[in-house]
C-alpha cells in the first residue's frame, strides 16, 4: 500500500509541475501595420473571457514581461470604460473593434486609479500591454491584430 501511494504523489507531483509550465488560457497576439502589412508586435497573453476574471485583469501584478499580457474577449461591442483599480504597473490600453482593427489606444494608463479610460469607438475585444509599449513598437489606430 505505501508503495502505491508513493507512486500515485511521484505521478501527480510530475504532472502538476508539468502543467505549471503551460497555461490553457494563454495565446498569441500579433499586431499587423495596417500601411504596411509588417509585423510590429508579437504578444504572449493571458485570455481573460469570463466575467471573473474580466474585473480582475492585470491587477495586484508588479510586473509584465515585455511581451506579455491580457486579451479581454466580449460576446458582443461595447463602449464601457477601462480604470485602474488595484493594478500597480502602467499599462497601454488597446480597443480593438470586431473585425480586429485597432480603434483606440490608451497609453500608459496611470497605475492605481479609478480615471475611466473610455475608447473612441466600440471595441469587442481589449489588449493590454506595458505601458509605453504600443509607442516603442509603432502599433496605432489602424492597425490590425490576429488571434
Amino acid at each position: 500500500m505505501r508503495k502505491s501511494f508513493q507512486i500515485f504523489v511521484l505521478v501527480f507531483l510530475t504532472v502538476t509541475v508539468a502543467h505549471c509550465g503551460a497555461s490553457e488560457h494563454e495565446n498569441s497576439v500579433r499586431v499587423k501595420s495596417a500601411a504596411t502589412g509588417e509585423e510590429l508586435g508579437h504578444f504572449q497573453v493571458e485570455i481573460a473571457d469570463e466575467p471573473a476574471e474580466q474585473a480582475t485583469g492585470l491587477m495586484y501584478r508588479k510586473e509584465l514581461g515585455a511581451n506579455k499580457g491580457m486579451l479581454f474577449l466580449f460576446p458582443q461591442d461595447r463602449m464601457g470604460a477601462f480604470w485602474m483599480l488595484n493594478t500597480l504597473i502602467p499599462l497601454d490600453i488597446i480597443f480593438i473593434s470586431a473585425d480586429k482593427k485597432i480603434v483606440n489606444i490608451v497609453e500608459r494608463a496611470e497605475p492605481q486609479t479609478t480615471t475611466p479610460r473610455n475608447p473612441t469607438a466600440p471595441y469587442r475585444y481589449v489588449l493590454e500591454i506595458n505601458g509605453g509599449r504600443s509607442s516603442e513598437l509603432g502599433i496605432g489606430a489602424g492597425d490590425s491584430v490576429e488571434f
